[in-house]
C-alpha cells in the first residue's frame, strides 16, 4: 500500500513538474500606496482675547446671522475656555447660549472646530466621545491671531451649518 501511495505521489510530482504549473502563482505585489503627509499641528495658545477683540468677533457673528434672517447666540471664550463675551440675540431659544459657550469650548480646548468631532462621528469614529468638554455639532470655531489661538467663538441657534457660517464671520473678525 505504502508503494502505491509513494508512486501515486511521484506520479503526480511529474505531471505538475511537467505541465509548469504546480500551485497558484501569487499576485504580484501592488505598489505601496502613497501615504498623506501628516496634518500640520494645532496652533499653540497665545494670550488671552481681549474684551474689544471680543466684541468685534461678536458684532461680526451676528451680522451674519441676521444676513441669514437668524436667531442665534454667540459665547467666546479666551484659551482656557473661561467666558468672556455672551450674546443672545433677542426671540432665540434658551438653551442656545449654554450651546454656544459648550461650542466655544470644544473649539478652544481641542484646538479645532467642533465641526471637526460630527465628521468624525458621522465617519464612525466614538473614540474621543469619552473625552471632556466635546460637543459633535458644527458653531465652534477658534480664534487666532498672529499664528496662535487666543479664544474660540461658539454659535447656536441655526442649522449647523448656520452656526459654523456664522462663528467663523466672527473668528475672521479679529484683527
Amino acid at each position: 500500500m505504502l508503494r502505491h501511495l509513494g508512486a501515486s505521489c511521484a506520479f503526480a510530482a511529474l505531471i505538475c513538474l511537467s505541465q509548469g504549473v504546480c500551485a497558484q502563482q501569487p499576485a504580484p505585489a501592488a505598489a505601496p500606496a502613497p501615504t498623506a503627509a501628516p496634518a500640520p499641528p494645532p496652533p499653540d495658545y497665545g494670550a488671552p482675547i481681549t474684551h474689544e477683540q471680543a466684541l468685534a468677533a461678536m458684532a461680526a457673528a451676528v451680522a451674519e446671522a441676521k444676513k441669514m434672517n437668524t436667531k442665534m447666540s454667540f459665547s467666546i471664550v479666551g484659551p482656557a475656555g473661561d467666558l468672556v463675551a455672551l450674546q443672545k440675540m433677542d426671540g432665540t431659544s434658551n438653551a442656545t447660549p449654554d450651546v454656544s459657550q459648550a461650542k466655544a469650548r470644544t473649539a478652544v480646548l481641542y484646538r479645532r472646530p467642533s465641526k471637526t468631532f460630527a465628521d468624525a462621528l458621522a465617519a464612525g469614529n466614538h473614540a474621543f466621545m469619552t473625552f471632556p468638554h466635546v460637543i459633535t455639532s458644527n458653531g465652534g470655531v477658534p480664534i487666532v491671531m498672529g499664528g496662535k489661538i487666543i479664544g474660540a467663538i461658539g454659535g447656536s441657534g441655526g442649522t449647523g451649518d448656520q452656526d459654523g457660517q456664522a462663528a467663523a464671520a466672527g473668528a475672521a473678525a479679529v484683527r
